[in-house]
C-alpha cells in the first residue's frame, strides 16, 4: 500500500523481458538470456516526479548470479552509481539527484544486462498534472515578525514562491497534556517531557519536529515525532527510526475560496495521530478556505508524498480527515486519484464541489422567489418551503442560521465577490474592469473547464434547464398546482456573472461533460476502494446537513451493488473519546488490509478486514452508548425523513425527537433526482401529465409548457455526459482532462540517446 496502484502495466521482473517487448528463453545466438533488471521509482509514478530528485530501487531476480555491487547506474550519460548502495533493508536503492525538467533516462548495467527507465521531472513549483496555474500569485515567505507558528522562510527565489531550503521548528508534549515550544539550544529537562508509545510499541520522547517549506506554490507543514537520537536531525529514506511508524495522516481544510495570496497550512499538531507515530502533513493548497481547486489539491498531496518518500522513507499508507471543504477533497481525491489516500474520515460531509454548487445556486434562486412571494402577500409557509427545498425547514437555504447557502451564493458565482484575498484584491473584476481577476469557482478552475469564448471567462457547468422545482412536494400534496407553476415560472437562473435572469441557466457547451468526464463529480467506482468512516453530526438546520454523506453511500452502492466499505457514524452530541475512536478504527482497518497478502482484489480486502467497530452506528447521548441498530440510527442508503412536528398551521415545523434521526434531502432530489444526486445537466423529455399526481387547469398547463419548451428532466437516464471518469487525469494538454494511462516501467536496453 506504499505505492500508487494506478494501471502500472508490466511491472513484474519476469515481464520486463517477456511481456514488455523482450523475450524469454535463450538469446538469438543460443547464449543464456541476459539477467533481467527492474528499475522502479518509489513514492510516485516515474512520469510525475518533481523537484529534480527521485528515490529509485533496482531489483535483481533471486536466481541471478549478479551482485548489487556489480550494478552501474547512469543518468543522462553521467555515472551516478555513488548514489546507490545495498541498504540495511536489503534493497539496492539510491536517491537520484540532478534531474532536468522533462525526460531523463536512467540506465542500470550489470555485465551484459541493461535496463532503462525514463523519468519525467517537473518543477517543484508545479504544475505536474493540474494544467496552467492561475495568476496573480502573491508570495508571503518573508515574515517580518516571525512567531513559533509562522516562521520566516526567507525571500522567495522566484514567482512560484520557492525558497532556498525548508525551516524547522519544534514542540514537545508537556506532562499536563499540552504542546509547548521546544528550543533545541535550551531544551527542558527530560523529566518534563512526556513520552509516547507508537502503534508499533516503541516508546520515545514526545518531541515533535515540524518541517515547513514550499511545494506547488503553497506552504506546507510536515510534523513527526523527532528522531530519538537527535531531535534536530531527520533520517535517510532507507531506515526509519523508532519514532515513525511509516504512516501518513493528511489534514484537509474547510471552506471554498479563491485566494491569490500565499497562506499557511492547516494545524499539523494532531495529538492523536502524532502520539501513535504517524507523520502529519498539510499544505495551504489543501486548505479549501484559501484554495478551492481539488485538482491542484490532489497534485500537492502527490508532490508532498513524493517529497516525504525521498527524504524520510516509503509511506505504508495514507489516512486523512477534514470537514466541509476538507470532505470535498477527500471524496474527490479518493474518486479520481486511486492510491493517493487509502482511508478517509470526512465530516460535515459535502460530497464534492460541483454537485453542491448546484444547490448554492438553487438556494439563491429560491430565496429570491420566496421573498418576492412574501412581498406580494402570497408567502409559502415554512413547511411548504421545507418540502420544496428538501430540507427540514427554510433556514437551511435562507437563514437566519449562522451558515446558510443563499447568503453564500454570490461567493461562488459573482466574479466581484469572494474572500481570502480575491474579492478584496486591487485588480478584482468589475463591470468597469473586465480584465480583472474573477472570483468565481469556475474561473479558479479554468485549467479544468477552459474559456467559454473570447472574453476569457471560464465555462460553467451549472444548469437548471428542465428542473421541476418542488416536484415531490407537489405530488405529495404539500404545495398547490398554482404554487408549483408560479415557482417554476419565476425562479429563473444566473448569468455568467452571477446576475439573476428570468430564463433558466444553461451550462456552457461541453462544461457538464467535462465535470463528469474529468471527475469533478465524485464517482462511486474508486470511492468503493478506500476505507471510509463518514462522521455525521446530526445537523438539520444549516448547509452541512446529514444527507450529503448518504449521497456518497448511494454513489458507491450504484457502482458496486453494496456500500460495505462505507461506514456511517451519527451523533447528536460528541461522544467521549470520539476522535480517538475514529482514528484508531481506521488505523486498525488499514493495518489489517496491509497485512492481507491474499490475491483478493483491493475492495474485497477492505471489506474482509473491517474491524468490529467499523459498522454503522449512532451515539445515544441519552443513555451514553452506541447503537448499531440500522433502523433506529436510520443508516440505510434510502433513509427516512420521518420526524415529529412542532407548532400548527403556518407555524408548523419539523422538530425531531430524541429518538428520531431523520435524513432530509437536497433541492435536486426534491425535484425528482435520485439519491446519488450527481446530475450536472439532465437529459430532457417532453412535459407529460403522467408525471404529476395532480390536475392542472388548461391555463396552468399552458404556462408550464411555456416554462419548459425543451422538455423536463428525465432522471431515468444518466445526465448529459455522465460517465465514469478515467483515473489520474492530466490537464497539461489543455482543459477537459486526459487520462495519464499506464505508469512508465523499465525496459531492457539503454533506451534512446
Amino acid at each position: 500500500m506504499n505505492t500508487i496502484p494506478i494501471a502500472l502495466g508490466c511491472t513484474l521482473v519476469a515481464a520486463v523481458l517477456a511481456g514488455c517487448g523482450g523475450s524469454g528463453g535463450s538469446s538469438g545466438d543460443g547464449s543464456p538470456p541476459a539477467v533481467p533488471l527492474e528499475i522502479s521509482v518509489l513514492g510516485n509514478r516515474a512520469d510525475l516526479i518533481s523537484g529534480g530528485q527521485a528515490l529509485v530501487e533496482v531489483k535483481i531476480p533471486d536466481s541471478a548470479s549478479v551482485r548489487a555491487e556489480q550494478i552501474r547506474m547512469v543518468l543522462n550519460g553521467k555515472d551516478v552509481t555513488d548514489a546507490f548502495a545495498l541498504r540495511e533493508n536489503g534493497r539496492y536503492m539510491g536517491l537520484v539527484e540532478g534531474l532536468v525538467e522533462g525526460g531523463n533516462t536512467l540506465v542500470a548495467r550489470a555485465g551484459d544486462a541493461t535496463a532503462h527507465l525514463v523519468i519525467k521531472n517537473h518543477p517543484i513549483g508545479g504544475p505536474v498534472f493540474s494544467g496552467p496555474q492561475v495568476g496573480y500569485w502573491e508570495c508571503t515567505t518573508k515574515v517580518a515578525s516571525p512567531t513559533p507558528d509562522n516562521p520566516d522562510l526567507g525571500e522567495p527565489l522566484d514567482e512560484q514562491c520557492n525558497i532556498a531550503e525548508p525551516v524547522y521548528r519544534y514542540r514537545y508534549r508537556t506532562l499536563d497534556g499540552t504542546f509547548a515550544v521546544y528550543d533545541p539550544s535550551n531544551p527542558p529537562p527530560p523529566e518534563q517531557i512526556a513520552r509516547t508509545t507508537t502503534d508499533e510499541g516503541n516508546t520515545v520522547p514526545y518531541i515533535v519536529r515540524i518541517e515547513r517549506g514550499v511545494i506547488n506554490r503553497g506552504k506546507y507543514d510536515i510534523a513527526y515525532l523527532a528522531n530519538p537520537e537527535d531531535p534536530t536531525k531527520g533520517w535517510t529514506p532507507y531506515a526509519r527510526p523508532a519514532s515513525w511508524n511509516g504512516k501518513l495522516h493528511w489534514k484537509f481544510g474547510s471552506g471554498c475560496e479563491f485566494g491569490r495570496r500565499q497562506g499557511n497550512p492547516g494545524n499539523v499538531l494532531d495529538h492523536v495521530a502524532l502520539s501513535r507515530g504517524f507523520m502529519v502533513a498539510s499544505s495551504e493548497m489543501t486548505q479549501y478556505g484559501t484554495h478551492c481547486n481539488d485538482v491542484t489539491s490532489a497534485e500537492t498531496v502527490m508532490m508532498l508524498k513524493e517529497h516525504i518518500t525521498e527524504n524520510y522513507g516509503e509511506i505504508r499508507f495514507t489516512t486523512a480527515d477534514g470537514s466541509s471543504g476538507g470532505a470535498h477533497q477527500q471524496h474527490l481525491h479518493a474518486s479520481n486519484y486511486p492510491g493517493l489516500l487509502q482511508g478517509i474520515l470526512p465530516s460535515d460531509g459535502w460530497q464534492d464541489t460541483w454537485t453542491t454548487a448546484r444547490e448554492f445556486a438553487d438556494c439563491g434562486l429560491l430565496k429570491r422567489f420566496y421573498d418576492a412571494r412574501k412581498d406580494a402577500g402570497e408567502p409559502f409557509t415554512i413547511m411548504q418551503k421545507a418540502h420544496v427545498n428538501g430540507h427540514v425547514y427554510e433556514q437551511v437555504c435562507e437563514g437566519p442560521a449562522n451558515t446558510n447557502m443563499a447568503s453564500r451564493t454570490p461567493f461562488y458565482m459573482d466574479p466581484s465577490v469572494g474572500g481570502a484575498g480575491c474579492g478584496t484584491h486591487w485588480n478584482v473584476w468589475s463591470e468597469g474592469n473586465l480584465a480583472g481577476i474573477r472570483c468565481t469557482l469556475q474561473d479558479f478552475n479554468i485549467a479544468v473547464f477552459g474559456p467559454r469564448d473570447h472574453t476569457g471567462y471560464a465555462k460553467t457547468p451549472l444548469d437548471n434547464v428542465g428542473i421541476l422545482y418542488g416536484l415531490r412536494a407537489l405530488n405529495e400534496g404539500k404545495i398547490s398546482p398554482e404554487q408549483f407553476v408560479a415557482l417554476n415560472e419565476q425562479i429563473g437562473g444566473y448569468d455568467i456573472n452571477g446576475r439573476w435572469q428570468p430564463t433558466r441557466m444553461k451550462a456552457d457547451p461541453g462544461a457538464a461533460e467535462i465535470a463528469h468526464r474529468s471527475g469533478r463529480v465524485a464517482h462511486g467506482k474508486y470511492l468503493g476502494e478506500v476505507a471510509i468512516i463518514q462522521s455525521i453530526f446530526f445537523n438539520v438546520v444549516e448547509e452541512h446537513y446529514d444527507f450529503r454523506g448518504y449521497v456518497i453511500r448511494n454513489r458507491i452502492l450504484r457502482e458496486h451493488g453494496d456500500h460495505a466499505n462505507h461506514v456511517i457514524w451519527r451523533y447528536k452530541q460528541t461522544p467521549p473519546n470520539y476522535t480517538e475512536r475514529l482514528f484508531d478504527t481506521l488505523n486498525e482497518w488499514l493495518t489489517r488490509v496491509e497485512a492481507d497478502r491474499s490475491d483478493k482484489p483491493l475492495r474485497e480486502k477492505i471489506i474482509a478486514n473491517k474491524p468490529a467497530l467499523a459498522v454503522d452506528a449512532c451515539w445515544r447521548a441519552d443513555v451514553s452508548q452506541w447503537s448499531t441498530d440500522p433502523v433506529y440510527c436510520n443508516t440505510s442508503a434510502e433513509p427516512t425523513s420521518t420526524s415529529s412536528i412542532a407548532g400548527e398551521g403556518d407555524n408548523a415545523v419539523y422538530r425531531p425527537g430524541v429518538d428520531e434521526w431523520p435524513v432530509f434531502r437536497d433541492t435536486r432530489v426534491a425535484a425528482g433526482e435520485g439519491l446519488a444526486s450527481d446530475v450536472m445537466k439532465c437529459q430532457l423529455k417532453p412535459l407529460s401529465r403522467a408525471d404529476f399526481a395532480v390536475e392542472f387547469t388548461p391555463e396552468q398547463w399552458t404556462r408550464l409548457e411555456a416554462v419548459f419548451p425543451e422538455g423536463v428532466c428525465d432522471y431515468s437516464k444518466p445526465g448529459i455526459g455522465q460517465e465514469a471518469p478515467e483515473p489520474w487525469q492530466s490537464f497539461m494538454d489543455g482543459p477537459g482532462g486526459k487520462p495519464l494511462g499506464p505508469a512508465p516501467v523499465s525496459a531492457p536496453g539503454e533506451g534512446a540517446a
